[in-house]
């Protein structure tokens, strides 16, 4: 009576778990079918370093642009772009005042890429928190990072990785707007709490 018993006992675990193996199975086949006409997410590749055509200012350190026409990110609408190794004063940022010089720097901004085209360059930081691109941003052979800097529209504010050269020309820059007292260095500015 006991090897009956071991028998009986032994056949519902194999039933249990062929059945567990088709229901598995079924399950799994359901899933691939009600996923299968769902777009996936395309890969984007990485923004390429080149030319942009500006769509809008922003504010004094963030732009739109836009690759231009024919070139191999085309498809790709308005890309956001925060100049790196600076921070402007706030102009635009929601439930949150506009900040001494905030306005001038958005219009050195605005008359700076005036001409509609920017050439974008990249360091090791390519995207910040906001997903916004990162990048040192030239018209001709000057760059607006440092001029922005040098006119007294903007502190610098790097972090550990950027690119040591870039931080020397800022930072020679921040040098002279504060001995020359310009924008925010003038007598009239205080640095806002936060700002580095």
């Amino acid at each position: 009576m006991s090897a009956k018993r071991r028998s009986f006992r032994r056949r519902p675990r194999r039933t249990w778990l062929v059945f567990a193996l088709f229901a598995g199975l079924a399950l799994l086949r359901l899933g691939h079918d009600r996923w299968q006409g769902v777009p996936q997410p395309v890969y984007e590749p990485p923004l390429a370093e080149g030319e942009y055509d500006v769509v809008r200012v922003v504010d004094g350190d963030t732009l739109l642009v836009a690759p231009p026409p024919g070139s191999a990110q085309a498809h790709r609408r308005e890309i956001r772009v925060r100049l790196l190794g600076i921070d402007c004063p706030e102009s635009v940022k929601p439930n949150h005042p506009v900040e001494p010089w905030g306005r001038e720097a958005a219009e050195f901004t605005r008359q700076f890429v005036s001409g509609g085209a920017v050439r974008l360059r990249f360091d090791k930081r390519r995207l910040d928190q906001y997903g916004r691109y990162l990048a040192y941003v030239f018209v001709a052979d000057k760059m607006l990072n440092e001029e922005l800097v040098r006119a007294g529209m903007a502190y610098v504010s790097v972090y550990p990785g950027d690119s040591e050269s870039m931080t020397r020309r800022l930072r020679a820059s921040e040098q002279q707007a504060r001995e020359a007292r310009r924008g925010v260095w003038s007598r009239q500015s205080v640095r806002p709490a936060g700002k580095r």
